[in-house]
């Protein structure tokens, strides 16, 4: 019998928690046989909506942030599809590193795009910028034209711009409907005050959601401190592989890597957790 309160996660990207309240969806719900989506299913944005442990409505980014290159799967998002019944998002990120791309980068990128609205995604997610650190305005048009009619997030590309506040008109005038942003800092918490800055600056015509480090423990202060109605956080705990064998002089990854017999799963409680004090603020 497969854990049902746990649902495989793995890297930054995949199958995000995003409480969103606006429009009423049904619950989220495992499939009947338990959750079997990959591992890599990971985190969830958060704003009014449902999500694993409520109601409301909660896309996932559903992609790859990672140190080495690994496109959005169709297989992946099909399994996430069958399993929810919330918007699924896709993130477009065909490596890790920066996010200056070459040519043949982008023609991945608009592959995977093509992909993922061929597989049923009600949304994607991309960044791209600059040499000199601005937003790539050619680019992004470019890739937002193959995205449409579906909405499009920009990612925390956002936080390695050059000036956040010309950036951020740069992406409304775009089009973009979301921005995900840590307030160009190491977590939502520190870059908190430019975060509720960026909300001001935004009045509504897109979506400033907090992201980068969202706990339980800061949430409502980051909620009340930024006046967003949306976040973005993992809520992941670690559950221990089970593999009896174990062989420990060979690692799938680089040395920086997560322990190899230990999994990143997305934690329904904390889902639950972080929906309870969401829905006392907003």
């Amino acid at each position: 019998m497969r854990e049902r309160k746990l649902f495989p996660v793995g890297t930054y990207a995949l199958g995000t928690v995003s409480l969103r309240y606006s429009q009423p969806y049904p619950t989220v719900a495992p499939c009947n046989r338990g959750w079997t989506a990959p591992e890599r299913l990971s985190q969830a944005h958060s704003g009014r909506g449902p999500t694993p442990g409520g109601r409301g409505r909660a896309p996932g980014d559903l992609g790859a942030e990672l140190p080495s290159s690994l496109p959005a799967a169709p297989g992946l998002l099909q399994v996430v599809k069958q399993c929810v019944r919330v918007p699924v998002f896709v993130m477009i990120r065909p490596r890790g590193g920066d996010f200056l791309y070459s040519d043949r980068e982008v023609e991945v990128m608009k592959a995977d795009i093509r992909l993922a609205k061929l597989h049923g995604a009600d949304g994607l997610v991309f960044g791209a910028l600059t040499e000199d650190g601005r937003i790539d305005t050619e680019l992004c048009t470019a890739l937002l034209a193959v995205c449409r009619p579906l909405p499009v997030t920009f990612h925390r590309a956002f936080d390695m711009v050059h000036d956040p506040l010309v950036a951020l008109e740069t992406l409304i005038s775009l089009g973009f409907e979301r921005v995900l942003t840590s307030g160009c800092d190491s977590s939502a918490l520190e870059g908190l005050s430019l975060i509720k800055r960026l909300a001001e600056q935004a009045k509504g015509r897109i979506v400033v959601v907090p992201g980068g480090g969202i706990t339980e423990r800061n949430l409502q202060r980051i909620l009340e401190g930024s006046t967003a109605s949306e976040f973005h956080c993992s809520a992941r705990s670690a559950r221990d592989s089970g593999m009896k064998f174990r062989n420990p002089n060979v690692a799938m990854g680089a040395s920086f890597s997560a322990p190899e017999y230990s999994i990143k799963v997305a934690d329904v409680a904390k889902v639950r957790t972080l929906n309870a004090i969401a829905k006392n603020i907003l």
